[in-house]
């Protein structure tokens, strides 16, 4: 699979840098308002951005391994606060900018924490602007920014709806493709062995009829043609031949799952997917090969989901007379595996199969599944 570019280099955070980067040279070419406070020194902005800075990628880590969770609330809040302190020292200049960097990153968070976060950031903004800067022309600022920040937020927000909508389509793209891929290999079985019956009762037939017509003619007493003791030899043979072709055709050799895994891993943005996939992994039944395919489709699309992994790995092999499947994640786990519907449904397929499956989650995720051969 091709290489990804790191997170942190990723358009959107190196936009935000650029943003960050503008606004520290803009605060320390024009220095504090000096009425505004006795304290205003370049070392002073650096620190404060140093902060903001480190809290925007803490967030942008956190984010990645567990959206909306506790630590990108304490991130954002560390962000305002640096925020409201640079604008608190050096009035109604540009520091207001990092503020939209703030709430483009609420996004991941649920709707009352947005709302808390974004209201209270921007009011304490309001009653600072207030104590530094004229009434009128205090107001003006802030309306601007918040104009600024609601366009920001709302394009945000929609961007993110629609990378979700991308990676779903991909998703349900990858399903279709990978059951397509099941659907020709189990077609071709199929025709094979329609293929294989049809020789054998037609073709077979008749030759086993010539072979006896041909034996009358030897047995007669006039004496029978070499000719004709040579034709019941090769319809002999041929009839050999004929049924050594059709036990061949018989012999099934199972479906191929890799093809249709490949499939569903190859439209998976992160994490990255490792595959190792047997040439032995084969099953006779339609069915487990389906409750096979739809055990990695959930392992993989719960690593992407909900992980926050990097890498994730996929094995697929024959251990005596069973398939096994193995998935696992060097995400974040869990100690205890609360198993929802997608866990829960996948336990239900394969045991209505005879097979079996174990989660853990101790170090990353891991799914441990496996059916009978047939």
């Amino acid at each position: 699979m091709p290489a990804r570019r790191h997170w942190l280099f990723s358009p959107l955070h190196c936009a935000a840098y650029l943003t960050w980067g503008t606004v520290l040279a803009g605060l320390i070419a024009g220095g504090f308002n000096a009425g505004a406070h006795r304290i205003a020194q370049p070392l002073a902005i650096l620190g404060l951005m140093l902060v903001f800075l480190a809290a925007f990628l803490f967030e942008s880590g956190c984010s990645r391994r567990h959206p909306g969770g506790r630590g990108s609330i304490v991130a954002l809040a560390v962000e305002i606060a640096a925020t409201l302190t640079l604008v608190a020292l050096s009035g109604d200049g540009i520091a207001p900018v990092l503020m939209i960097l703030v709430v483009v990153q609420t996004i991941d968070l649920t709707r009352s924490w947005r709302i808390a976060l974004v209201v209270g950031a921007n009011l304490a903004l309001l009653a600072i602007l207030l104590s530094v800067s004229p009434r009128t022309s205090a107001l003006i600022v802030w309306l601007l920014y918040a104009g600024f920040q609601a366009f920001a937020g709302l394009t945000g927000h929609y961007a993110k709806q629609a990378e979700r909508s991308r990676d779903e389509l991909a998703q349900v793209n990858a399903h279709l493709l990978a059951t397509r891929s099941l659907l020709e290999e189990s077609a071709r079985d199929g025709e094979r062995l329609r293929l294989a019956r049809e020789l054998h009762d037609v073709s077979g037939h008749k030759l086993t009829a010539l072979k006896l017509q041909l034996a009358l003619l030897a047995r007669d007493p006039a004496g029978a043609p070499p000719a004709v003791t040579t034709a019941a030899a090769l319809a002999g043979e041929l009839l050999d031949d004929l049924r050594g072709v059709v036990s061949q055709m018989r012999r099934h050799q199972g479906l191929d799952l890799k093809r249709a895994i490949e499939e569903l891993a190859a439209p998976l943005p992160r994490p990255r997917v490792h595959l190792d996939v047997s040439e032995e992994a084969r099953v006779d039944d339609v069915g487990q090969a389906q409750a096979l395919l739809r055990t990695a489709q959930e392992a993989l699309t719960n690593a992407a989901r909900h992980s926050g992994a990097e890498n994730v790995w996929l094995h697929l092999a024959r251990e005596g007379e069973r398939i096994v499947l193995g998935v696992r994640d060097d995400g974040r786990g869990s100690r205890s595996v609360h198993a929802g519907n997608g866990l829960t449904g996948m336990r239900e397929r394969l045991e209505a199969l005879g097979g079996g499956v174990a989660f853990a989650g101790e170090h990353g995720f891991r799914v441990d599944a496996w059916v009978p051969l047939s």
